[in-house]
Order: C-alpha cells, then sequence, then structure tokens
C-alpha cells in the first residue's frame, strides 16, 4: 500500500460550536473546530498534526495542516501536506492541495483540485513499455 496509517496526532485544542473567532490561529498536535473561525488556519512545524472541521464548522480562511478531515464548510483554499478527506458533509470553496485525497459521497468542491506529488508513491510502468 503506498500509504500507510500512523498513529493520530492528539487533539489538544477545541473550537467550540456557538464560538466565532476571528483572526489567525496556529496550532500543534491536533485541532478540532466546531464553531466559526474567521481568519487562517495552519498548523506549525513539521512535526505531525490533525486539523478537524466538524459537521457544524465554518472556516472563512485559508487551511493548510499534514492531515485534514474536513465535514464542515469551508470558504478559502485548502492545503493538505499529507492526507485530505471530505466527508459526506464537507463544502469547500476554493483551490485544494492535497497529497492523498479521500472523498466520501456527497462532499462537494467548488475549485480545483490539484494533486501534489511524493517519491514514496511508485511510478506506474506500463506493461507494454518494458523492452523485451
Amino acid at each position: 500500500m503506498w500509504f500507510k496509517r500512523k498513529a493520530q496526532p492528539p487533539i489538544r485544542s477545541l473550537i467550540g460550536e456557538g464560538t466565532r473567532l476571528q483572526g489567525n490561529l496556529n496550532f500543534t498536535d491536533g485541532l478540532r473546530i466546531d464553531g466559526e473561525v474567521d481568519g487562517d488556519i495552519v498548523a506549525l512545524g513539521d512535526a505531525p498534526n490533525l486539523l478537524v472541521i466538524s459537521e457544524k464548522a465554518r472556516v472563512h480562511g485559508k487551511v493548510k495542516a499534514g492531515h485534514v478531515i474536513i465535514n464542515g464548510e469551508v470558504l478559502g483554499p485548502v492545503e493538505s501536506t499529507e492526507l485530505l478527506e471530505l466527508q459526506p458533509k464537507a463544502r469547500v470553496t476554493g483551490q485544494v492541495n492535497y497529497l492523498l485525497l479521500e472523498m466520501h459521497v456527497g462532499a462537494r468542491v467548488e475549485g480545483d483540485l490539484r494533486p501534489g506529488r511524493t517519491d514514496d508513491r511508485p511510478v506506474l510502468t506500463l506493461a507494454s513499455s518494458k523492452s523485451a
């Protein structure tokens, strides 16, 4: 398999339902958003990180993290440096950059989907192109 699931970092921060945050937000480890954020959300550092945007959450700004799970609404660009999961109620308006993508039926993206490259994935070689 190309991608091995690693243990998820712990969710140490929560923007709860009914909470509205205005301004940019930086985090490490894990962050779950159930409320509204009007600003950019960016994971810091090279350590594994996780961002969960729940079904009732709304984000208006840039989103950038390693493992991103979206089941709410994002108005702005999304960048996932590892795995992007778009769950059934995900609604994304903006450019989406990802290394690996898991998209469930019902998820909606209005914008460009741009896959990244990694040297860890095997290169596809057609059998007919091999020399005999």
